[in-house]
């Protein structure tokens, strides 16, 4: 997928001058000029499979031309790929994540402070959502048994046909997202390619859309089984995980719980041979395309150094968690003949309030050698890192609480990224969107939820004892597994991979002064509760303009 990737391009080119309606009045920037027509664009067989290609990366490109220059009206690059942003979005506003830099999206996410007037994290993933459902819906169009007959092509359309119901599913992932993040977006299919505007049709009824669709998916002849394409290419495993996660969050979305059917979504995909990789920390490195890692993701993002550069993706998890100081340190400590990380931006932090939900051992601050705790005896999901930083975070300076190196340049041989290498200041850390420690997660939650608040299935029991068993706490493990235990083995289990946000909202502790966290509202102590509008981001003013359709969402 990765070689596939960079052929893709030129059909994307022709496929971008038909996208109307949908995008054409979001903050979108004009494109590279091409003589590219959809005719053009499809002639050979293979263009099929590179414009899958394209939607596939469009979760990972940030234009046709080149990582410095975005397609969308987002002024930095790297700020306006999806996945950082999506990212940036889902933990920046939580307990998990401070980003200690000036950036003028980052204080409004990290206060919750965030108005209807633009953000640039809110516009990127709105937009890039929206332009990803319109590159799918322009897709469909182009490549329907009708199309193919007319460009000679019927021999292929049964090899199409899976085609597009992968397409069909990065649409309905796209829709996910801005169910969970926007609550009511506008809603667009092919029809709205050159016609009418969209229209919301409310998150309940786009709840009731996305499950209709992805169960047709799970249950099609069409959608590929697990196994049956290269990977990251998605199966009817990623179908179902996308309905495990969203039953679990459904008394949030329709207000009406689905307990029972998250854990028997899960259950499918549990059932479908997907494998936990015997190393978590393999599961971040620059190898984990290669080294195994991959039998545990169920949806992943693809980055590579030379193919698909950003500065976005992993490269922000990898570059902007360390000064150089603590680069050198942890390098050193890890017995490493080079650094850590190839680049030091020294941006992200974590306060210690949440890394308290990690069960550390020896935790010393003012510490001069080590990590500032015993790696040895603690949680092998633990990667942070508190030399020469005091305890009480300060968002305004750049010592203070802890960093975490859960990405790095580390490869599975011991060996870390070298600037001998091309293009060695890229991640090629995939991203992992799904994958099977959390399907054994909603699996345990939702048994829960089902019986007074309390694991009691063996088999989920047994499912969240691998988890600790693979990162050395399996001794630690209490007799009775609770919903506040089970969010607290979510954060330690899912640190950094967009989940935070998500789960608090579900608990019920997002906008409960019970819950407090460090700046949570602005406060140091976070000891406030939030407007209940704050579950959602607003819908971005620039489509509102451009769209008489469209209505803003509830206290913006």
């Amino acid at each position: 997928m990765k070689k596939i990737l960079k052929n893709s391009f030129l059909l994307a080119s022709a496929l971008v001058l038909l996208l109307t309606s949908c995008i054409n009045d979001l903050d979108t920037l004009p494109l590279n000029e091409t003589d590219a027509t959809s005719e053009t664009a499809y002639a050979e067989p293979a263009s099929y499979l590179n414009g899958l290609a394209y939607l596939y990366g469009y979760w990972a490109l940030v234009s046709q031309n080149d990582m410095g220059s975005p397609d969308i009206a987002v002024a930095d690059a790297g700020q306006s790929e999806l996945s950082r942003m999506y990212m940036v979005l889902n933990e920046l506003s939580t307990d998990s994540f401070k980003i200690i830099w000036g950036d003028n999206y980052i204080v409004p996410i990290q206060y919750h402070r965030w108005t209807s007037a633009d953000n640039e994290a809110i516009i990127a993933v709105y937009t890039r959502c929206m332009k990803g459902i319109t590159l799918v819906n322009e897709y469909l169009i182009q490549t329907s048994d009708e199309k193919l007959n007319e460009r000679g092509h019927s021999d292929e359309i049964a090899t199409v046909h899976q085609y597009r119901a992968e397409a069909r599913f990065n649409r309905a992932l796209y829709y996910y997202l801005l169910m969970d993040l926007f609550g009511n977006p506008p809603f667009a299919l092919e029809e709205n390619i050159g016609g009418e505007l969209p229209k919301q049709i409310g998150r309940e009824a786009l709840y009731t859309w996305l499950e209709e669709e992805l169960l047709d998916l799970a249950n099609s002849a069409d959608m590929p089984a697990k196994g049956a394409v290269p990977y990251p290419r998605a199966t009817k495993g990623s179908a179902w995980a996308v309905l495990a996660r969203m039953y679990l969050n459904a008394e949030v979305y329709t207000g009406t719980a689905q307990w029972q059917k998250a854990k028997e979504a899960a259950a499918q995909v549990i059932g479908m041979g997907y494998t936990l990789h015997p190393n978590y920390q393999e599961l971040f490195m620059q190898d984990n395309t290669t080294n195994g890692a991959t039998q545990e993701f169920i949806v992943a993002v693809v980055y590579d150094k030379d193919n698909t550069q950003s500065w976005g993706g992993t490269t922000h998890l990898v570059s902007a968690t360390l000064s150089s100081d603590a680069n050198n340190a942890i390098a050193k400590n890890l017995g490493l003949s080079g650094l850590l990380n190839p680049e030091t931006w020294n941006g992200y932090h974590v306060a210690d309030d949440f890394v308290q939900r990690f069960e550390l051992e020896g935790v010393e601050w003012g510490a001069t050698t080590g990590f500032g705790y015993d790696r040895e005896k603690s949680d092998k999901r633990a990667f942070f890192y508190n030399i020469g930083s005091s305890k009480e975070f300060d968002n305004t300076t750049t010592d203070t609480g802890w960093r975490c190196w859960k990405f790095t340049g580390l490869y599975s041989d011991g060996h870390t990224v070298s600037d001998a290498e091309s293009n060695y200041k890229f991640s090629s850390i995939d991203f992992p969107v799904f994958r099977l420690a959390e399907m054994y997660l909603i699996f345990a939650e939702a048994d829960a939820r089902m019986n007074g608040g309390v694991v009691t299935d063996p088999l989920a029991k047994g499912y969240i004892n691998q988890l600790r068993e693979r990162a050395g706490v399996a001794s630690k493990t209490p007799e009775t597994m609770d919903l506040n235990w089970l969010l607290d083995e979510r954060a330690r289990e899912l640190m950094w991979e967009g989940h935070r946000r998500t789960d608090l909202i579900r608990y019920g502790y997002f906008t409960s002064m019970a819950f407090p966290w460090t700046l949570k509202g602005g406060v140091m102590n976070g000891k406030v509760s939030l407007p209940e509008h704050r579950k959602v981001y607003p819908i971005i003013l620039s489509d509102l303009n451009a769209n008489p359709n469209l209505v803003q969402n509830t206290g913006y």
